[in-house]
């Protein structure tokens, strides 16, 4: 993914707990044997660990001593089969493809809440034969599912039909047939074909023959002659939708306007090219960004909400993928991976003096005090958010660095960056730049993550830690060798799992996700260091839905991370491979656990400090890092 924030900056390598005694710790809290074959390993958001078997799913909390629950019901599993959905705690499961013909192929779906450990929908129980669409919806908390259900007379067999289900009391809600049952005349196609629209009081369905709305309870209230629709988008009141439509090539993707009483409000669609990526109504307008097929190349519009015209009479040039889009009050701010920062006003004129060339490959870009604070792989600086104007007399400027860690030193007024093995201190009033200390890690490594502790400069990698000192004198470089790349991977993997909360809604509009509201939308700019406030986003945004699941994976994102004082770090033991626990203020082995593979498979929970490690090809382990 391109998109990545700041949340992932932080998580990403850094694998942390508290604890003060060195003891070797290889009794687990908790062993489950799953009896079939394991495959795959994730760790979600929710804090439950899924295990895909032979067999089915498997989902394991550590403070059980069962499984939460074990689906069986459709065998075997491929990653393709199994999609979890963002912000929140359901599976969806499925097998076989859709089609709009009853009776090709069976397809089946199901919805696992793995919190609870609840199937809360399955096709088969339900009766449906064919499964044409199966979206949930946020922040409403509903299933939406199209298909063919097998109930009713031989005609309601054969017709295409929707139904809503409440995700929280696993209850039907309402459910229509998308054409009449026993209609004789030439044969229409009623596939749906993409995510229905659910508003306060009515539902619109997007399907080959256009537009369908109906009301909470099925009854009929419009149609439209509208067809392919993807995904829609309602404004606040919910009185004007756009739906957008990918062209048969994908080359292309046509923007619809409709009121809410069905009526084509644009006397011409419009026309942008690739699929359309981020979409924001503004009162001034319509802003959109479009990534072309190769995903190499982005464009932005800004088009009238009254007419799809376009309001620029030239659109800005991005030549590359727009990496980073901020609506801010006086207009568009975007960044472009390929290099490249600048500002557009919401009548078109360029806000920045020049467009600001940067580096490849933008890291950062934030709010600070002085000004946006921009770091990419191979520079950094702070820039007047209104003019564009550099506030460093020149950028920070280094070789081409694999990964860049910075940290703010509240104290000292003083931005600290670290690359290629150099720790430079920039002070924040004057700009002025110094080499703080020059590091150099084991095993080629450069500093992924920096952090303040008590005066000092924490800095690591995968395998190193560093402790400086204010003035950059080294009080301790520790170095764990590394069993096989392969094992800091996973690592890394658990880390992302975790990570993902912050960017459910980045890529919200290719996923054709539900966006009538603000849930998970995020196109503000952050504040440089303020990763509290993602915890505190993702904790409030789980608490507004009102249910039980959400409300403890809420409590899970209040929690401040039980791995804070510590890293993980997977190494060479002299019994063999295993996990250390690094304290950050010492440098030293405070807890070992062997793992004896050589190539380990384990992942790391690091909000609650729990090991999950696959001791066989049929059993899992929980350890308590916290202990």
């Amino acid at each position: 993914m391109r998109k990545l924030n700041k949340f992932i900056l932080l998580l990403t390598g850094i694998l942390i707990v508290n604890l003060t005694t060195a003891q070797k710790a290889e009794t687990p809290q908790n062993a489950y044997d799953l009896g079939a074959n394991i495959n795959e390993m994730t760790l979600t958001v929710g804090g439950i660990l899924v295990a895909a078997t032979n067999d089915g799913l498997v989902g394991i909390n550590p403070n059980e001593s069962k499984p939460v629950f074990t689906f069986n019901n459709f065998g075997k599993l491929s990653p393709e089969e199994t999609d979890f959905i963002p912000d929140s705690p359901y599976i969806v499961v499925s097998q076989g493809v859709g089609s709009k013909f009853a009776g090709i192929a069976k397809t089946k779906r199901a919805v696992i809440n793995y919190i609870s450990g609840k199937v809360i929908f399955n096709s088969e129980n339900d009766n449906w034969n064919q499964i044409y669409t199966c979206n949930i919806v946020l922040p409403q908390n509903k299933l939406i599912v199209s298909g063919i259900q097998k109930e009713g007379d031989k005609f309601e067999k054969m017709t295409p039909k929707v139904a809503v289900y409440d995700l929280s009391t696993q209850k039907l809600d309402f459910s229509f047939f998308l054409d009449k049952p026993g209609r004789v005349g030439i044969s229409k196609d009623f596939s749906v074909t993409g995510v229905p629209l659910l508003l306060k009081d009515f539902l619109i369905v997007p399907t080959a023959q256009g537009l369908i709305a109906k009301k909470h309870n099925g009854d009929d209230l419009w149609e439209c002659k509208i067809k392919g629709v993807n995904w829609m988008v309602a404004d606040e009141t919910e009185k004007e939708i756009y739906g957008f439509e990918t062209t048969v090539n994908g080359k292309n993707t046509r923007i619809h306007k409709i009121g809410s009483n069905g009526a084509e409000l644009w006397k011409d669609d419009r026309k942008v090219q690739g699929n359309v990526s981020n979409f924001q109504i503004l009162p001034q307008g319509l802003a959109v960004v479009s990534d072309k097929m190769a995903g190499e190349e982005s464009e932005i519009a800004f088009l009238s909400a009254s007419s799809g015209e376009d309001l620029w009479e030239k659109a800005p040039k991005t030549k590359g993928f727009v990496q980073h889009f901020y609506v801010q009050e006086d207009g568009i701010l975007f960044g472009i991976q390929q290099g490249g920062i600048n500002k557009i006003s919401f009548d078109g004129k360029t806000l920045f003096k020049k467009p600001l060339k940067t580096g490849a490959n933008i890291m950062v870009m934030a709010e600070s005090p002085q000004g946006l604070i921009y770091i990419t792989g191979e520079d950094a600086n702070i820039v007047d958010l209104k003019t564009g104007d550099q506030v460093w007399s020149k950028p920070l400027k280094y070789k081409n660095s694999a990964a860049v860690a910075s940290t703010f030193d509240s104290a000292k007024k003083r931005y600290l960056i670290a690359a290629d093995g150099v720790v430079y201190s920039i002070d924040a009033n004057s700009g002025d730049v110094s080499e703080l200390a020059k590091t150099k890690f084991e095993e080629k490594e450069v500093a992924s993550t920096m952090e303040m502790r008590n005066g000092n400069i924490f800095l690591s990698s995968s395998q190193n830690v560093m402790m400086l000192g204010g003035d950059g004198t080294e009080i301790y470089h520790e170095y764990y060798k590394s069993p096989s790349q392969s094992g800091f991977v996973k690592v890394l993997s658990g880390a992302m799992a975790i990570a993902s909360t912050g960017l459910a809604m980045a890529h919200a509009a290719k996923a054709g996700m539900n966006r009538t509201n603000s849930y998970g939308s995020s196109n503000d700019l952050s504040n440089y260091n303020d990763y509290g406030k993602e915890n505190k986003r993702a904790a409030d945004m789980f608490a507004s839905i009102g249910d039980a699941s959400f409300a403890m994976m809420s409590k899970r994102f209040k929690a401040t991370a039980a791995t804070e004082n510590a890293q993980f770090i997977l190494t060479k033991l002299n019994d063999g491979v295993g996990l250390v626990k690094v304290n950050k203020d010492t440098g030293k082995v405070d807890k070992e656990i062997l793992l004896k593979d050589k190539k380990p498979e384990y992942q790391v929970d690091e909000l609650a400090g729990v090991l999950y490690y696959k001791a066989n090809d049929k059993t899992i382990y929980a350890y308590n890092l916290q202990k």
